[in-house]
């Protein structure tokens, strides 16, 4: 076989101006990607008066913090998010695992149907749970408790991440299962301390996913909760919204402080997402 010439050109080398429009694409991809968080950003730092102007810096000022902090119950707004979704998380990751888990593992009477129900669960919108999930809570006495709130959640949450972690747990070898009955572990103490440990990618998207979903959720906590002291931050935003105009500044500042915690969730779950998302739709 005759060798390449000196001057060929190399196999899937780009051309400078395919390589230019690449960084092109990526620098305006980037620009449209950060933009509004930046605006958002900007705005809660202008003073009320130049809110809405298009200026990027004008009278720099932390006042719209100060008032948030000082003059609504913001504070108790974020608490009883943190609140919700902290247990929606915990109690998430928990049935969402163990779910999985049984699934992959065992065979048992009605397994296909239990799956079905997780499969078709995630097909209904919101508009169409709403009313029905609000009838059941109020029957219930459980409207305006965050327990009424976390179960909501927990009915978006779990179907997903209980078909994901058994997609993972698919990879997983049966062996080690057997390698913990040999050493007399329950079935659940498999679970636990062999299996649980080597699914750390999968339980990292099952919280981030839990999480994400109760914090930044609107159409039900706006529903359910009502009362300054019962309100989630997607209800107390709507306080600064009204007929007669909106206060972008202050509103700007809330959602700055509430993208802090999605934003440390997501930086602690990171290095595990895309293994668990990938191993979760390799048998899902």
């Amino acid at each position: 076989m005759a060798p390449a010439a000196p001057n060929a050109p190399l196999r899937g080398r780009r051309s400078p101006l395919a390589s230019v429009g690449l960084h092109v694409t990526l620098v305006v991809a980037s620009v449209i990607a950060v933009f509004p968080v930046l605006w958002v950003l900007l705005t809660s730092l202008k003073p009320p008066a130049y809110a809405t102007s298009t200026d990027f810096f004008k009278d720099t000022t932390f006042v719209n913090y100060t008032n948030l902090l000082n003059d609504t119950p913001f504070l108790t707004w974020f608490g009883n998010s943190l609140l919700v979704a902290g247990l929606t998380t915990v109690v998430g990751v928990f049935v969402a695992a163990t779910t999985g888990y049984a699934v992959s593992r065992f065979r048992f009477p009605g397994k296909r149907g239990l799956m079905w129900t997780l499969l078709i669960t995630q097909m209904f919108p919101v508009a169409v749970l709403i009313v029905p999930i609000y009838n059941i809570m109020s029957s219930m006495g459980l409207l305006n408790q965050p327990v009424g709130l976390v179960i909501t959640y927990l009915t978006i949450a779990v179907p997903f991440c209980a078909w994901m972690m058994k997609g993972f747990f698919d990879t997983i070898p049966r062996e080690i299962d057997e390698s913990g009955q040999v050493d007399g572990l329950t079935p659940f103490g498999t679970f636990w301390r062999l299996i649980l440990p080597l699914a750390k990618p999968g339980i990292a998207v099952t919280a981030f996913y839990s999480f994400v979903t109760a914090w930044g959720e609107v159409a039900y906590a706006s529903a359910f909760m009502v009362g300054d002291e019962n309100l989630t931050l997607a209800g107390g935003l709507q306080k600064f919204v009204n007929q007669y105009g909106a206060q972008w500044g202050p509103m700007a500042a809330a959602s700055v402080l509430i993208a802090i915690p999605a934003a440390l969730v997501f930086l602690f779950a990171q290095r595990h997402l895309v293994t668990g998302v990938s191993a979760g739709a390799v048998k899902g």
